[in-house]
C-alpha cells in the first residue's frame, strides 16, 4: 500500500484540509485525517486533488498536424499528447476525433489510423485515453463504419456535429481555403465536396436518428455540438443525447439546464476571458449556472488554469470550480469510478503547486495509483 499525505487535500464535501490517502490496487483504499502516517509521501502544502477528466479535447490534432497540411507519424504525435496530458494533470482524456466527409485530417481514413494508434498507446500510456467520436451529420458514407464502432464498444462518447451547412456557406463566400489546406486538396475540389454534402440534409437527419438509436442500445453517452436554439436542444434530448456541448446561445444552454442536461464549455474560454470566435463567455455562463462542465477544447493547459481563475474572480470557490473539471465530466460520461477522492474510487490524482495561484503547475500525477508525472510520485 502507498500512502500520500498533504496538508491541503480537496475532499468530496468541498473542504480542503489535511489528510492521507492510502492507495492499493489502483484505488483509494482509505482516507484518514491525521498527521502524516509513517512512510507516507509527504506532499507538504501541495494541493492534492482528483485528476482532471477532459470530456472533449482535440489539441491532439495539433500534434499530428503541427502545421496546416503537414501530417506526421501518428504514434509520435499521440505520444507527445500523452505527455502533455500528464503534465497538465489530465488523467482521463476523451479525444474528440472528428468523423467527417472531409479528406485529410478529419477524414474517416485518418480517423481509423488514430483509433489504431490510440489502441497501441494504451498499454503504456500515462493517461487513460478514450474515444469521443464526433460524427459529422452529413457524413453519410461514414455512417456504417460509425455504427460498427459504436456496436463494437470502441466509442466511449458520441457527439453529433452539424458543421456542414456553415462550411458550405463559407465555400460559397470564397472563404474555404483553410478547410482545403487541412484536407490536402484544392479549394475547388473541397468546395465541390462541401456542396454535395450539404445537399444531403434530409438523409443526415435519418443518419443521426439511426446512430443515436445504436448508441442508446450500446449505453454510450451522447453530446450535441454547437446547439443554437432551445428547439434544437429539445430535439437532441429526445434522441437520448443528453449532453449539450459548446452551445452558441444562452437560450440553448438555458433549455439544456431546464431539461437537466449538463452543459460543456471550453476552459480556454475561461482562461482568456472570452470565446475565440466571439460566442458566449464561459465565465459568465458558469456564473449564471448555465455551464456545468469545462473541457480542454483545443488547449490542454487551460483545464488546470480555469478553476483557479474562476476562484480569483469570485465566480466559484476553488473546490466548486474543480468539480467542473473532474466530478461533473466523469459523471456525464458515465465514469462513476473517478472524479472525486473517496474510498473505492480510482486513484486518479494530481498534486499542484499553487503558491502562485495565477500560474498553478502540476508537480505530480497518478493514474489508477500509478505515478505518471513528477518526482513526488
Amino acid at each position: 500500500m502507498r500512502s500520500l499525505f498533504s496538508r491541503r487535500v480537496l475532499l468530496p464535501d468541498g473542504t480542503i484540509r489535511a489528510a492521507a490517502l492510502h492507495l492499493a490496487e489502483g484505488t483509494i483504499a482509505a482516507i484518514t485525517e491525521d498527521t502524516a502516517p509513517e512512510k507516507a509521501t509527504d506532499l507538504g502544502e501541495l494541493l492534492l486533488a482528483p485528476g482532471l477528466v477532459d470530456i472533449h479535447g482535440d489539441a491532439f490534432e495539433r500534434q499530428i498536424m503541427p502545421r496546416p497540411g503537414v501530417m506526421i507519424d501518428l504514434r509520435v504525435g499521440l505520444e507527445e499528447t500523452d505527455r502533455q496530458l500528464a503534465a497538465n494533470g489530465v488523467t482521463t482524456a476523451f479525444h474528440g476525433l472528428t468523423w467527417s466527409w472531409e479528406p485529410g485530417l478529419r477524414s474517416t481514413a485518418t480517423g481509423r489510423r488514430v483509433i489504431d494508434a490510440l489502441a497501441a498507446l494504451r498499454g503504456r500510456a500515462l493517461a487513460d485515453h478514450r474515444l469521443h467520436l464526433r460524427f459529422e451529420n452529413h457524413n453519410l458514407d461514414g455512417l456504417d463504419e460509425a455504427l460498427a464502432l459504436v456496436r463494437a464498444g470502441a466509442v466511449d462518447l458520441l457527439a453529433f456535429n452539424d458543421h456542414t451547412p456553415a462550411i458550405a456557406r463559407k465555400a460559397r463566400a470564397g472563404a474555404s481555403g483553410g478547410y482545403a489546406v487541412r484536407s490536402g486538396i484544392s479549394v475547388e475540389a473541397f468546395n465541390a465536396l462541401a456542396f454535395a454534402a450539404a445537399e444531403r440534409g434530409t438523409e443526415a437527419q435519418a443518419a443521426v436518428a439511426t446512430l443515436a438509436a445504436a448508441a442508446r442500445e450500446a449505453g454510450v453517452a451522447m453530446l450535441s455540438h454547437d446547439d443554437d436554439s432551445a428547439e434544437r436542444r429539445r430535439a437532441y434530448d429526445a434522441l437520448g443525447c443528453r449532453i449539450c456541448e459548446f452551445p452558441t446561445t444562452r437560450e440553448a444552454a438555458a433549455e439544456a439546464r431546464r431539461l437537466g442536461n449538463p452543459v460543456v464549455m471550453g476552459s480556454p474560454n475561461v482562461l482568456r476571458g472570452k470565446s475565440h470566435i466571439g460566442w458566449a463567455s464561459a465565465t459568465d455562463m458558469v456564473a449564471e449556472g448555465l455551464c456545468t462542465i469545462l473541457a480542454s477544447d483545443y488547449f490542454y493547459p487551460a483545464m488546470l488554469q480555469a478553476p483557479y481563475r474562476l476562484d480569483r474572480l469570485g465566480v466559484l470557490t476553488l473546490a466548486e470550480a474543480w468539480r467542473l473539471v473532474s466530478q461533473a465530466p466523469a459523471e456525464a460520461s458515465r465514469l462513476h469510478d473517478r472524479g472525486r477522492l473517496a474510498p473505492g474510487l480510482r486513484a486518479d490524482l494530481v498534486a499542484v503547486d499553487d503558491t502562485d495561484a495565477t500560474l498553478p503547475r502540476v508537480v505530480a500525477a497518478w493514474t489508477a495509483g500509478r505515478p505518471v508525472w513528477g518526482p513526488a510520485g
